[in-house]
């Protein structure tokens, strides 16, 4: 069993960043590909970024060239930072973990998931 626990949100004005983390339980991390989602009021859950146990790292276009997708496995922490946030990134940012595949973005891919957290771009 896993947990994950993820922080960092808040709220930022539009062209402001923010680094969000998430700690994982467990002493097997550095074989989890982890993933970041994300959902925005009124929208289904999406996929945002991911980074396989071999570091090799994916994202969405939504995502692609402002945020970036990193670990560290010593920390068991990946993290999410956002660059020029937009009012279109406000959403609540999950994160996600699959033992074993190397690359996943789908939902139905990832076995454990945290809590969420908030993260609110003002124009």
């Amino acid at each position: 069993q896993v947990q994950l626990v993820e922080s960092g949100g808040g709220l930022v004005q539009a062209g402001g960043s923010l680094r969000l983390s998430c700690e994982a339980s467990g002493r097997t991390f550095s074989s989890y590909t982890m993933g970041w989602f994300r959902q925005a009021p009124g929208k289904e859950r999406e996929f945002g970024a991911a980074i396989s146990w071999g570091s090799r790292t994916y994202y969405a276009d939504t995502m692609k060239g402002r945020f970036t997708i990193s670990r560290d496995d010593a920390k068991n922490t990946v993290y999410l930072q956002m660059n020029n946030l937009k009012p279109e990134d406000t959403a609540v940012y999950y994160c996600a973990a699959v033992y074993g595949r190397y690359s996943a973005n789908r939902e139905v891919e990832y076995d454990y998931w945290g809590q969420g957290t908030q993260v609110t771009v003002s124009s």
